[in-house]
Formats: structure tokens, sequence, C-alpha cells
């Protein structure tokens, strides 16, 4: 029996090819960000939120998310960030909001493409991410 590891390599490509195979390459990314923060901006609980951060700052926060998220979903590599602590400063965001961020970035994900897997594959890194800050934000703290 021979057992095989696979480098990061192998997994990087791996994980494009999959993207790609659900569609996913930097013009969708940059669609979903796109819409999914007009979303956002215009919500009556997230958009003040976002918009008492970023104010005028939008541009560089939008590449920042598609740096993210092509990051996350094709292994690109591009973000190397560290989103907790950004996000540990806010005050006055309770789980509700996280629960409404995944609600509005599924509509997106279902607005821009008719493929369920690729609504799915987003969703699960979405749903963990939330998870994380969750435990981080409320968990942890109490």
């Amino acid at each position: 029996m021979t057992i095989r590891i696979r480098s990061a390599e192998d997994r990087r490509r791996e994980i494009q090819e999959n993207a790609a195979r659900l569609g996913i390459d930097e013009a969708f990314i940059s669609d979903l960000v796109e819409t999914f923060y007009a979303h956002v901006r215009a919500h009556p609980l997230l958009g003040p939120v976002f918009e008492g951060e970023i104010g005028d700052h939008w541009s560089p926060h939008l590449a920042t998310m598609k740096d993210f998220w092509s990051s996350v979903a094709m292994n690109t590599g591009r973000y190397s960030g560290k989103p907790f602590p950004a996000h540990m400063k806010l005050t006055g965001i309770t789980p509700a909001h996280f629960n409404i961020w995944l609600a509005l970035f599924r509509l997106t994900l279902e607005d821009l493409t008719s493929n369920p897997e690729t609504v799915d594959y987003f969703m699960d890194r979405a749903n963990r991410i939330a998870r994380s800050f969750q435990l981080g934000m409320f968990e942890l703290g109490s």
C-alpha cells in the first residue's frame, strides 16, 4: 500500500480547478463583492455599522474583500491580512448581525449564479468564517 501525500501545490491546484468548474473566477468574485456590499450598505441594520467603520473608504475595503474572497474561494493567496482584530473592535454587534449578513450573502449568491453547488461552496466557507468570528466575539469573551 502506497500512501501519497499531497503537496500544498497539489491542494491549491485542486481547489482552483474545483472553483473553475463551479464558475468561480476573479470576475465572479468582483461581482459578488460589489453586489453584496451594495446590499449591505442599503440594509437598515448592517448599513450603519459598515458606514461607521468604513465611511469614505469603500474602494479600498472592496478591493480587500475581493482579495479575501479570491483567497478563500480560489486559494490565490492574494489576502494575507488578519480580519478578526478589525471585527473585535466593533461595538454593538450581535449574533443577529451575522445571521443577516449570511442571509444577504446567500441571496446575493443566488442572484448571481443558478448553480446551487456554487452557492453551497461559498456558504460553507461563509458559515465557517461567521462561526469563528462569533466564537471569538461572543463566546470567548463571556
